[in-house]
């Protein structure tokens, strides 16, 4: 995947890496402290679980790598390069476990992790709904104005919550806006869908990175013209175009994991000036592993 395979590198080479003590080397608990004051664990979900999965808080720290999910491959990227902490975005224990045995994929990557020294966090749905978070990322790569939450965050400022809604500087055809959004996200095998007249016209755009088709009532109550989401579901999309008005919002159904890694660059430049504000020098980088899970589609005709 051709967007993926960007590095990002910001706050210092990490020669250091091999003194513990160096100056400038922030440990694990002093990175948590940068990420907490960018994505407050305060703003996650009440069903989510973020925050520091593996890892000791005295450990010193020259390398983070960023990824949307935490998958054997992308844990192995992140010890291969020597990474002290691996950031990712989807939670690897999101629902309770009695087990981390090595006999199954998420067992084996605690011990991965563990065995290589190499921490974990999650910054999810506090990643999602923080200024300058996943949705706010999208709203200004498809070039939106005067852009608001969606959904209020409980326990945020007034400019955060879950996904983001404004308006486009002019007026656009759904085709055509389709096709920016198309052009701005990574290319996986799933592509883009889209319901709606193609040459309709859309101004108001409302957007959601990842899974968002239970923000529908949202998307209505801001009179969006398009809302565009990750993973809608056959029900809750066809019930949207049955209760549409001027046929409108229109949807588009864009991969979830695309939707999201988006972020990751900014996310990494993000938490490397706070370090570099604070005197760390640590090295940054956004994984190159394509975690989407599909690899192609079939569709009827080329057009």
């Amino acid at each position: 995947m051709e967007a993926a395979d960007t590095a990002l590198s910001t706050a210092g080479s990490g020669d250091d890496a091999g003194t513990l003590e160096a100056p400038g080397e922030p440990t694990l608990a002093q990175v948590l402290l940068a990420v907490e004051e960018l994505w407050p664990e305060s703003l996650a979900e009440d069903w989510d679980e973020v925050g520091l999965v593996v890892g000791r808080p005295d450990v010193p720290v020259t390398k983070v790598l960023f990824a949307v999910d935490p998958t054997l491959d992308v844990i192995d990227e992140a010890i291969e390069w020597g990474a002290e902490l691996l950031i990712t975005h989807h939670p690897l224990l999101l629902r309770g476990v009695n087990s981390v045995a090595a006999t199954n994929a998420k067992g084996l990557a605690v011990h991965r992790l563990i065995e290589a020294g190499t921490g974990l966090l999650t910054v999810h749905t506090n990643g999602d709904s923080a200024v300058g978070g996943v949705s706010d990322v999208l709203a200004d790569a498809f070039g939106l104005e005067n852009v608001a939450p969606l959904t209020l965050a409980a326990n945020g400022l007034p400019e955060e919550g879950i996904g983001r809604v404004g308006d486009l500087p002019e007026l656009m055809t759904l085709g055509d806006f389709a096709a920016r959004v198309f052009g701005v996200l990574p290319a996986v095998a799933g592509g883009v869908r889209v319901a709606g007249d193609k040459d309709g016209l859309v101004r108001r755009v409302a957007v959601c990175g990842g899974a968002g088709d239970s923000l529908f009532d949202a998307v209505r109550s801001n009179h969006a013209d398009v809302y565009v989401t990750a993973d809608m579901r056959h029900h809750p999309a066809s019930e949207a175009r049955e209760a549409a008005v001027n046929d409108r919002p229109y949807l588009i159904d864009v991969s979830h994991f695309a939707s999201e890694w988006l972020w990751l660059p900014v996310a990494a430049e993000a938490l490397g000036n706070v370090l570099a504000d604070q005197g760390y020098d640590v090295e940054l980088r956004v994984s190159s592993t394509n975690s989407d899970p599909w690899d192609f589609i079939l569709t009827p005709g080329g057009d």
